[in-house]
């Protein structure tokens, strides 16, 4: 299975989102690839933002592999599910989508979360370490869920 995880600038929710969803996935010798793009190209090429991999560092992971690109139409071709943070880059992702079948692989990351009620995986940018954290916290719910679903446990 193919997953890409969207946000906005592609350089802290969804590089958080990719390179836990990798591990994760590791762990549980699941075949996943992972990637993830940004609905804007203002960061293509730059490194996650260094709170986001002050994060994932804290938390056992290294994200600083990772550079910003932009969602390209062909994403929807070549991933079987693509992820976003927050409702206006799932409207942005499916306006870009090539048609309207393609356009159903997307949706939003949050709605495979069990244990919180939130929608939306707010944007930590202009945020502190607590906002990173709390995205962390939302995102390990979430991805739990996205590939109990892969496996089949949902």
């Amino acid at each position: 299975m193919k997953i890409l995880l969207v946000c906005h600038g592609n350089i802290c929710r969804s590089p958080m989102a990719e390179g836990l969803l990798r591990d994760m996935a590791q762990a549980r010798h699941l075949p996943v690839v992972t990637d993830s793009a940004g609905t804007s190209d203002e960061h293509a090429g730059e490194p996650p933002h260094r709170l986001a991999q002050a994060t994932m560092r804290r938390h056992g992971h290294d994200i600083s592999d990772l550079r910003s690109r932009p969602l390209d139409a062909e994403d929807f071709n070549h991933f079987d599910l693509l992820l976003a943070m927050d409702d206006a880059n799932l409207r942005n992702m499916r306006k870009l989508a090539p048609d309207a079948e393609l356009a159903r692989k997307a949706h939003a990351v949050m709605e495979y979360a069990r244990h919180h009620g939130e929608h939306e995986v707010p944007d930590p940018y202009w945020g502190g370490a607590a906002d990173y954290e709390h995205v962390y916290e939302l995102l390990t719910d979430a991805l739990k869920g996205v590939l109990d679903d892969v496996q089949g446990k949902r």
